[in-house]
């Protein structure tokens, strides 16, 4: 009878852990999924004073508001990044601008890129650890404090009202609108892609 009941208690031991597993995998790939489907803006400054930190601020708007006119009714993730690398120069030029008109001489880089993120939340949207594609934008020396948000969808464009429902599919937005102050599984990715970034890359 007590050995009947060991095998009872590591069968139900056995199919939780496996129902962990699957739940935790699951949660892993739709990860991945938002993850390709998110482009995001990072704008480093190039140094921690007041005044370098106000212009970032002032760069990333110029920036934001030159990239507000290539998203559209069309837009979607493969033609956003497309339309970017392609008007990169413009970008590049608007933010340009701005430093000149600041009376500084520094430079500014502007580029598409892969690059890792903790995990990050932006108002009731949630995006995984991870590494996404960006725009980033360095000052100077880029020795500064940096500065991110999300390009695409458009959650932090000048003029947009994007909502998430229209960007992601049930499965991405049940994960995006989750709360990682109660979901654990956003530490464990957090730490599973951060092991990922120092061992393989």
């Amino acid at each position: 009878m007590l050995k009947q009941k060991k095998t009872v208690a590591i069968a139900m031991m056995a199919a939780l852990l496996m129902g962990i597993i699957a739940s935790t995998g699951n949660f892993f790939s739709r990860a991945e999924a938002v993850r390709g489907e998110v482009l995001r803006l990072h704008v480093l400054a190039n140094s921690d004073s007041d005044e370098d930190q106000a212009l970032k601020l002032r760069v990333r708007d110029a920036i934001l508001q030159a990239g507000s006119s290539l998203f559209d009714g069309t837009a979607n993730i493969d033609n956003v990044r497309e339309k970017l690398t392609q008007n990169q120069a413009a970008l590049q030029s608007a933010g340009e601008t701005v430093i000149h008109e600041s009376g500084k001489d520094y430079t500014l880089s502007v580029f598409v890129t892969d690059e890792y993120f903790n995990t990050r939340t932006y108002g009731d949207v949630t995006l995984p650890a991870g590494r996404y594609t960006a725009v980033k934008a360095v000052i100077g020396k880029g020795a500064g404090h940096n500065w991110w948000c999300v390009m695409f969808p458009p959650l932090c464009l000048p003029a947009a009202q994007a909502e998430p429902e229209e960007y992601f599919d049930s499965g991405s937005l049940e994960l995006v609108e989750s709360d990682p102050k109660i979901e654990v599984r956003f530490k464990l990715l957090e730490w599973v892609e951060s092991l990922r970034v120092r061992w393989f890359s």
